[in-house]
């Protein structure tokens, strides 16, 4: 139980330091930003993957799936909104 509330108080905070980050960046740097964070996200869709090839019971194998889930559709739409950023830098025929 004690892990419980240690695992959940890390989420809480995290949920909470994220909101505020992201609130306080101007929107014109928020797309050059999201290249930055897919490395982020990478990092945690390896984690989920790992998570999720432990046996550790039902539930924590379904949440780690839907982590990986989540984490891949994060990185591939960073990376569709980093290919669309660079495309506005190149020079029109």
């Amino acid at each position: 139980m004690d892990l419980l509330i240690i695992y959940l108080t890390v989420f809480v905070l995290a949920i909470f330091i994220g909101f505020e980050i992201i609130t306080k960046i101007p929107p014109t740097l928020h797309t050059p930003l999201m290249s930055g964070s897919n490395a982020i996200s990478g990092i945690t869709l390896v984690g989920a993957v790992l998570a999720a090839g432990d046996d550790q019971g039902a539930l924590a194998t379904a949440l780690a799936i839907s982590a990986v889930a989540m984490a891949t559709i994060n990185v591939v739409g960073g990376f569709m909104v980093t290919h669309r950023m660079l495309a506005m830098f190149k020079r029109k025929k």
